[in-house]
């Protein structure tokens, strides 16, 4: 999971709001990265820097430009038999009080949708979890 949530590259291949991405620099474990993004008919640029952590299996995603006036998200994965357990965490103000009316609604609706792409795209990359001998 760690790797399918590291590779960018690939996001507009499954996450539907994402119509295009672009890798601006990149070292081992950070790279900063242009997304337009596209809401219907509207479509907003921002670029964020990426820090893949593989030792503690977290990824974080810091805003740096765009229409955002803070984004921040974090995953973290926690191994157990059969599969792993996913943490997502996403912190998000527009600048535009104007932007946040039209697609504030929208962008947490999105962010669903963006979870359940992932969901069904490990799945089809991974097949179905098993089940876990733990309660959840």
């Amino acid at each position: 999971m760690f790797a399918l949530v590291a590779d960018v590259e690939r996001y507009p291949e499954f996450l539907p709001w994402v119509a295009a991405l672009r890798i601006r620099s990149r070292t081992e474990n950070v790279f900063t990265a242009d997304v337009i993004a596209a809401f219907g008919a509207l479509r907003e640029k921002f670029t964020s820097k990426v820090t893949l952590d593989r030792e503690t299996m977290t990824i974080v995603a810091e805003y740096i430009d765009g229409p955002f006036h803070h984004l921040k998200n974090r995953w973290h994965f926690i191994g157990r038999e059969g599969g792993c357990d996913v943490e997502f965490d996403i912190d998000f103000a527009l600048k535009s009080k104007m932007l946040e009316g039209l697609i504030g609604g929208l962008f947490t609706r999105a962010v669903e949708k963006m979870t359940t792409a992932f969901d069904d795209r490990a799945h089809k990359l991974y097949g179905e979890p098993t089940a876990s001998k733990h309660p959840a």
